[in-house]
């Protein structure tokens, strides 16, 4: 008995030596920005979905097409070597693997290969190619009621179909004409700028005049002895471009313009939107001040405006995100998103603007609309209801209006919903948990198990990381933080904290997803002895308007107070070390950053900026003027948290990191504070990259966070 025990002590001891040596690995810099995406992405299932209107779930693995549903293992439908036989009888390019694929029907699915648009169907073998667009075609949107693809050349419209001949829809010679490309810099939900009508007889699209523009120059060091390449920047307070929208009718071939005359040509003309019928368009119209919108009705056939829906006006900004959610068995129907309750809700009119009712209320927003089932009878939307932190999914009776939560376990819940309704694949996460893929029914129990992910970062020795939260400045509403300690964190001890902050309108960077939605960087920091810290201010976004609107007229003020309510919590806990603070962010986060550092010199030790806004009359219109109003307009506000200024109060280390083709925070900001600098002997660091935009991507990325990284080392361990 003896000797047992001796031995389980033996081997219970050998164990603990394997299981610590297991939890010792340490991150790479390359471990922390690639890695995420490979070697520790969680355990995934590729191309998941329906299979179109059927109650089975599709999947690709080991380049075969498997089906399952519910109730049944999946099975194996299609395989590569069947696939690119078919091709093969089609004279059509063989493929190295299963491609990225849609379901047309449930028998046939729709694929690029190259520049051709292909269908394969299952039961025939038989594959099909349907059109092939031209190898330069951009921003391309097929049109599945009509097999037609619209895109864009160059500044010009043209759509191809399958007898191959390509048409012209616009064919301007001026390149400050452009067609069938986003506008207004893709604010205001705007995300593209073709717009195919339900049966696919018309086709709509932007067109922006940018003559009026001011152009700015980028330096392409590719060439021998440089080029100039100028983009369009609309500065705040300055012209910017005038929109319309155009309606092709493919039968006759002619263009129609929408007779838009509310408020000047400077409007935005956001969320178009197509009725069920494909008769009238739908447009919110918003004025430059983004302070009025009009919901307006336009005839597609003689672009006449037909009525004005409703209206919304605030004295701060209103923000159209949302296209109109027409019902196909109710044509006459829509479904409205609109925060004018204070956070973002569905309300369900008629199309002549009648108020039918309010869908969802409450101190919490609708983030997401996932559709109808098969009878529009249920309606599936994803929310904050349970926590600002959290998604979570839930099935709406359009009649009764009860509702049923279909998502359990706590985290952030992403969701396909069956066409029938009858059952949701749910992929979520939370802050200890890689990953879950579950099916669940339609009063949301769980049938089966798909993923169940392991923690690939379980071998190495990582930071604690918890969430919580502390009371904003005004002491009226919680933020929530995440908090990242240092690998084998040991209390009694005094540790350097980096700040992490972005703090700007349509973001949130504290979410109970897997790591808290914390970068592996910032583990890579914990590693090097650090405690990573990260606060969603006022001005954040999931909150609510009036969370948000803290900031109007005055960017930067109620964040900087909140993140000093950031502070104030990590001086109260006994292991930081209040003489060692940094801060880093990128674009609004880069601008937090020196509002920071330069407004509370003798509070931030060091910062690294990248990307940084530095006076927002130098950013663009569409997003600094909603916040900021117009230079002309709000002096004093511009003159308040522009940087220049302060660029005198520097005490502490700041280190510039600058794309040098950034067209989104072009780098006059950064340049101009460099030169403040320069005027007034502060020293500053600066480093640019040549070939990067806004955000430094790739292999240039590990540089760019070990450049970061050393330079915390350096100035502030």
């Amino acid at each position: 008995m003896r000797k047992r025990i001796i031995l389980g002590a033996i081997c219970l001891l050998a164990l603990c030596d394997v299981s610590s040596y297991a939890q010792n690995k340490v991150l790479s810099m390359k471990d922390a920005i690639i890695g995420p995406w490979r070697d520790f992405y969680p355990e995934s299932i590729n191309n998941l979905d329906w299979r179109a209107d059927k109650n089975e779930f599709s999947f690709v693995e080991k380049n075969a097409i498997m089906v399952g549903t519910p109730k049944h293992e999946a099975e194996k439908l299609l395989d590569l070597e069947t696939l690119n036989a078919a091709l093969s009888v089609e004279s059509l390019s063989k493929l190295s693997r299963i491609p990225a694929f849609s379901w047309k029907d449930a028998n046939t699915i729709q694929f690029f290969s190259g520049n051709s648009l292909v269908h394969y169907k299952i039961q025939e073998n038989k594959a099909q190619l349907v059109l092939s667009v031209d190898e330069l075609a951009d921003n391309q949107v097929l049109c599945d009621s009509n097999n037609k693809l619209a895109y864009t050349l160059e500044n010009n419209l043209y759509f191809v179909g399958e007898d191959g001949v390509a048409v012209a829809v616009t064919s301007d010679t001026d390149k400050n004409i452009v067609s069938g490309q986003t506008v207004s810099r893709s604010e205001y939900g705007i995300d593209g700028g073709i717009f195919w009508s339900p049966n696919g007889a018309n086709l709509a699209f932007y067109r922006k005049d940018e003559s009026k523009v001011t152009s700015f120059p980028l330096i392409d060091i590719n060439t021998r002895v440089g080029d100039l390449r100028e983009i369009k920047y609309p500065m705040a307070g300055m012209s910017s471009e005038k929109v319309s929208v155009g309606v092709f009718n493919l039968e006759n071939g002619k263009t129609v313009w929408l007779k838009v005359t509310d408020f000047d040509e400077d409007r935005y003309l956001t969320n178009v939107s197509w009725g069920a019928k494909g008769e009238y368009l739908y447009i919110q119209v918003l004025n430059r001040a983004s302070n009025h919108m009009k919901l307006n009705k336009y005839n597609a056939a003689t672009g006449e405006f037909v009525k004005t829906l409703l209206e919304e006006k605030d004295d701060r900004w209103v923000e159209p995100q949302h296209k109109l959610i027409f019902l196909k068995t109710k044509p006459n129907q829509f479904i409205y998103q609109s925060n004018t309750a204070g956070f973002n809700h569905m309300f369900l009119y008629t199309s002549e603007g009648k108020l039918i009712k309010k869908l969802t209320s409450g101190d919490w927003l609708v983030t997401k609309v996932l559709g109808f089932d098969k009878a529009e009878k249920n309606l599936f939307y994803e929310s904050t209801e349970v926590s600002p932190i959290e998604r979570h999914v839930y099935k709406l009776n359009m009649k009764t209006g009860k509702r049923v939560r279909l998502t359990e376990g706590h985290g952030v819940h992403n969701v396909k919903v069956s066409k029938t309704g009858a059952y949701i694949i749910d992929n979520y996460s939370s802050l200890n948990v890689p990953r879950i893929i579950n099916i669940n029914d339609s009063k949301g129990k769980v049938v089966k198990n798909l993923v169940k992910a392991e923690n690939k970062l379980k071998d190495y020795n990582l930071g604690e990381i918890s969430l919580g939260t502390i009371k904003s400045a005004d002491n009226k509403t919680d933020l929530h933080y995440r908090l990242v300690k240092p690998a084998d964190f040991d209390p009694s001890e005094k540790y350097p904290v980096v700040i992490y902050v972005y703090g700007g309108p349509h973001a949130q960077m504290v979410t109970d997803r897997w790591l808290g939605g914390a970068s592996l960087w910032e583990e890579y920091m914990a590693q090097r002895g650090y405690v990573v810290f990260t606060l969603d201010n006022r001005g954040s976004s999931n909150r609510g308007k009036e969370f948000e609107a803290i900031i109007h007229r005055q960017c930067g003020q109620a964040e900087m107070a909140d993140q000093m309510k950031g502070v104030d919590f990590l001086k109260s806990q006994t292991y930081v070390d209040a003489d060692r603070i940094g801060v880093h962010g990128w674009s609004y986060g880069g601008f937090m950053t020196i509002s920071l550092i330069t407004n509370y010199p003798d509070v931030f030790k060091v910062a690294v900026a990248g990307g940084p806004v530095i006076d927002w009359k130098w950013y663009e219109i569409m997003y600094g003027e909603r916040y900021m109003d117009t230079p002309q307009e709000n002096p004093e506000g511009y003159a308040k948290v522009s940087l220049i200024s302060k660029a005198k109060d520097l005490k502490g280390k700041l280190l510039i990191c600058q794309g040098v083709i950034d067209k989104t925070v072009v780098w006059q900001n950064s340049l101009n504070f460099i030169r403040e600098c320069i005027k007034n002997n502060v020293q500053v660091d600066y480093f640019p990259y040549p070939r990067a935009e806004h955000n430094v991507r790739g292999m240039d990325r590990i540089h760019l966070k070990q450049k970061v990284s050393n330079y915390f080392d350096d100035y502030l361990k």
